[in-house]
């Protein structure tokens, strides 16, 4: 442990300081968030492949010894999210409905992004943003995963998003780049990284993220802010900051988990709530689809699926997208993706997508190939099976699609994507 970080820990903890430093000689915990969306917590702990044990502050939340659970083929099928426990407590403390506007301005990698998609149930508009271009693609990869139907995955530096959308979210998480000193056990370059500098750096960039998610809450919205460190700087002090800045904001609640108090890795989350402020004058969006792209997927549906979901389609490129009621206007926005992908319509034909394999009900599906465990690891590998039937279908392991393939001449040509592989 650096020594002046070690010097800080002993004036914040006084007392307690010992028992944080014992603590850090011990190994992580992990954990799994269960995907309510599609499975019930209890249907999955009849099928869970490893022991559960309940995390006190999310429901779906469980503590896990399993190493690896992502080569788990449940994970491939979005039942679960790996996320460390203590960072699964600043979610719930947005509060968030079904039918609501929310951001999440800070997303990548996408645990608290997916989590408060569980909470809107595929209900209102969720939007996911991640400056970063790298990072914004393994959210993009974990929201389709998870099977989010009602997420625009953006790209975009927070300012810039407040410029466009003033007062329009009912409620904003703003889970902001930290020091991490909450990732010490986890992983030693946070440890090698870490210096006053650094925290400096982090708490002055987390005011201004701050500060752009306040123009764009709603009047009588909430919105959390949460860290994975512990300093003050990044803290308590940026919470009492952001309220004396900001007299349209009361804070509510604060909470922060330490290491040596509970079974996680430590977390800082505060909820704060807009009083008054002026009401979005945001663009709608007037989806337009391509005709023939729309004809081709009903086509395909038909086929396919036992019934086809209903909703606004709009063409995406050469992408046909479904995308949540009252969708604001994308035009002058870097976006990844808006709502459901269910394929591309390419050369007169329409090709479905993965997210289409698994941001519909698996009861939804005309044609499933179930596999053994043998088989759906050959699969997951990219490996072509053999199977009766023709046209496209779902790939399952008991029940669960985790893919698509199709069908010719008693194989199975494997769809899965090449950068999904393993």
């Amino acid at each position: 442990m650096n020594g002046r970080y070690a010097q800080r820990m002993r004036e914040l903890l006084g007392e307690e300081y010992a028992a944080y430093a014992a603590c850090l000689r011990e190994a992580p915990v992990r954990g799994i968030r269960v995907n309510t969306n599609k499975i019930a917590i209890e249907e999955f702990r009849a099928i869970a492949p490893f022991p559960l044990e309940p995390v006190p502050w999310e429901a779906s939340g469980f503590y896990i010894a399993e190493e690896k659970p992502g080569r788990c083929p449940y994970h491939d099928a979005g039942l679960f999210y790996v996320q460390e426990p203590s960072a699964m407590c600043a979610a719930p403390l947005l509060r968030v409905r079904p039918g609501e506007r929310v951001l999440d301005l800070c997303s990548a990698p996408g645990g608290k992004g997916t989590q408060l998609a569980q909470a809107m149930g595929g209900q209102g508009i969720l939007v996911l943003n991640e400056k970063m271009p790298d990072r914004a693609r393994i959210l993009l990869q974990n929201v389709e995963r998870m099977g989010v139907t009602n997420a625009v995955v953006t790209c975009a530096d927070p300012a810039a998003l407040a410029s466009r959308f003033a007062g329009y979210f009912d409620k904003i998480l703003v889970d902001a780049p930290c020091s991490g000193e909450g990732m010490l056990r986890k992983e030693e370059a946070a440890a090698a990284e870490w210096s006053e500098e650094k925290v400096r750096m982090c708490a002055d960039r987390q005011a201004k993220i701050l500060d752009s998610a306040a123009r764009m809450l709603a009047p009588g919205g909430t919105l959390v802010y949460s860290t994975c460190t512990f300093s003050r700087e990044e803290d308590e002090d940026n919470a009492a900051r952001f309220c004396a800045e900001h007299p349209a904001f009361s804070q509510e609640e604060q909470v922060k988990l330490y290491p040596h108090r509970v079974r996680g890795e430590g977390h800082f989350a505060a909820r704060f709530v807009r009083e008054d402020g002026e009401p979005a004058r945001v663009r709608p969006a007037k989806p337009t689809a391509d005709r023939r792209a729309v004809a081709a997927w009903k086509d395909f549906a038909a086929d396919f699926l036992l019934s086809c979901p209903e909703g606004e389609y709009l063409s995406f490129g050469d992408a046909l997208c479904l995308v949540p009621a009252g969708l604001f206007a994308l035009d002058g926005l870097k976006v990844l993706r808006p709502g459901l992908c269910l394929g591309a319509y390419r050369n007169g034909r329409f090709e479905p997508a993965h997210a289409l394999a698994l941001g519909i009900a698996r009861t939804n599906f005309a044609r499933v190939v179930d596999c053994s465990e043998e088989e759906i690891a050959r699969y997951l590998r990219g490996e072509e099976l053999f199977a009766d039937g023709k046209g496209w279908c779902a790939v399952a392991y008991r029940g669960w699609p985790v893919g698509l393939g199709k069908l010719s001449a008693g194989r199975l040509k494997n769809h899965y994507p090449k950068g999904l592989r393993h």
